[in-house]
């Protein structure tokens, strides 16, 4: 077996992850973490299974990429431009406010201000890969908080360019000044415009082409291919793999293929996402943790508890109630995969200490292997905390005795709840049949981009909006009503 030392791992890392999933839910308990605790147990700080650490490390980067890319699919163009405020408020305001409070609590400490600005990168930045699968696996990336998480994880991503491209100046090897930075950011730029203009022209063609040969191993390298293309695309200009990854995914969704794409790529995905988590387990050392409890656990306390404040803050100034501004922040109150990649160019520059370097990766994997357990948790910590503070009186959010109710009740109706894929699917039978229906939906983005009440290529009635007499609509539920009869008028007024 020596000769395949590569193949040995992998069956060792297999092994020992399907013992360890089988433990976790036989005691009912999230996946995730359990393939961080095998990470811990294979890794060269416990039981040292594992000969080549480096290659794992390597196949757990392409999970992340394989992530980005599907996440990118789900998404489209039009999404990202309705979620605009949930990614410039929400994601600006938490990174922002993280990045400043922990730069000056580090500098309190007597830290230089160049390492205090580093570490303020590695905290701000949250696990992408954890939290769109924990989300994805409850369903709840179009719930409220999923949205706002997922938009401050896009600003997040959008991030790493720069502070990676700060790096170097922080560390006083950058012979190339200001200049060098903004010639860094500008090629960054030109990139990702010239990847939205291939989404809107040249993709979409190309597969359909590629699909005319009806054969399906051609479209799966194909798409591969208009991945991995992408992602180097954007190495070479100095942003990051999984960035243009993201950016791929956004590429395929814009054409008629993206379902299909996704539905390829979902094993792949899925086999080296886990190899990132126990990836994520074999840096920890063991050692460290046993020497100092108290600092790892108190950095772990005070880094989710802050980032979940702090997050909060921008869900809050757009008007959601404080229950929705604190689950998100708490979704995204982990360290996230690319601080990994920062700490480790910090170290490798000088900037970061070994001792700090360790505490670093204890506190980051901790708050890693806790992440799966809050996503389930979540709602049920935010009941205990409501008991002791009214949350819904410091950050009112939207009341229900403020929600307008319709001027005519409907009777004889089917109600959609929800107005995903499945939910327009369904009212476009109800339309063609002449059923009146209700949709109830939990994003006010939908009501605005959704006005036409039929489906494309028929005649559309007329959809009015009534003005709701809301402080602050974005926690709102909507409902849509539809004519009976594609003669008459569809009305858009807030659920009851």
């Amino acid at each position: 077996m020596s000769e395949y030392p590569v193949l040995k791992d992998l069956a060792i890392i297999f092994a020992v992850s399907l013992l360890v999933i089988l433990v976790f839910h036989r005691f009912k308990l999230p996946a995730l973490p359990g393939f961080i605790v095998a990470g811990v147990l294979l890794g060269p700080n416990a039981l040292g299974l594992v000969s080549d650490v480096h290659q794992v490390e390597s196949l757990a980067e392409v999970g992340v990429i394989l992530l980005l890319f599907t996440i990118g699919i789900e998404f489209s163009l039009s999404r990202l431009r309705e979620m605009g405020r949930q990614v410039v408020v929400g994601g600006g305001a938490q990174v922002g406010l993280t990045v400043v409070l922990t730069c000056g609590l580090a500098v309190a400490l007597r830290l230089n201000w160049r390492v205090s600005l580093l570490l303020g990168f590695l905290v701000a930045l949250s696990s992408t890969a954890i939290v769109l699968k924990g989300l994805a696996d409850k369903g709840e990336i179009d719930a409220p908080h999923g949205r706002l998480a997922t938009g401050v994880l896009i600003f997040q991503d959008l991030c790493v360019v720069p502070m990676m491209l700060v790096l170097p100046f922080l560390a006083g090897r950058s012979g190339g000044g200001a200049g060098a930075l903004l010639l860094a950011l500008g090629k960054a730029v030109l990139v990702v415009i010239s990847v939205l203009v291939l989404a809107r022209t040249v993709v979409p063609r190309a597969l359909t082409e590629i699909l005319k040969t009806r054969s399906r191993e051609l479209f799966l390298i194909a798409v591969i291919l208009i991945g991995t293309l992408t992602a180097l695309g954007t190495a070479a200009a100095g942003a990051s793999l999984a960035l243009g990854a993201f950016l791929a995914g956004l590429v395929i969704s814009e054409s008629d293929y993206g379902h299909q794409a996704m539905a390829e790529l979902l094993p792949f995905r899925d086999v080296f996402i886990s190899l990132f988590f126990v990836a994520v387990g074999m840096l920890v050392q063991v050692g460290f943790l046993r020497d100092h409890p108290a600092l790892a656990l108190g950095g772990v306390v005070g880094v989710m508890g802050g980032k979940t404040l702090l997050a909060s803050v921008g869900p809050a100034a757009m008007g959601y109630s404080g229950r929705v501004a604190l689950l998100a922040g708490l979704v995204v109150s982990q360290i996230g995969e690319f601080s990994f990649v920062l700490a480790r160019q910090g170290r490798g520059t000088g900037l970061l200490s070994e001792g700090l370097y360790q505490t670093f990766l204890a506190v980051a994997v901790l708050t890693m292997l806790v992440t799966p357990f809050l996503l389930q948790s979540g709602p049920v910590l935010l009941d205990g905390l409501e008991r002791l503070v009214p949350l819904d009186r410091l950050l009112p959010g939207l009341r229900h005795g403020a929600i307008a109710v319709a001027e005519q009740p409907l009777t004889d109706h089917v109600i959609v709840a929800g107005y995903g894929l499945n939910g327009r699917n369904l009212t476009a039978a109800l339309r063609s049949i002449r059923a009146p229906y209700l949709i109830v939906e939990p994003s006010t983005a939908m009501p605005r981009a959704k006005r036409s009440c039929a489906p494309s290529g028929r005649s559309a009635p007329e959809c009015s909006s009534s003005q709701s007499r809301t402080r602050r609509p974005l926690a709102a539920w909507f409902a849509w009503r539809a004519a009976s009869t594609p003669a008459s008028t569809s009305s858009l007024a807030p659920a009851t």
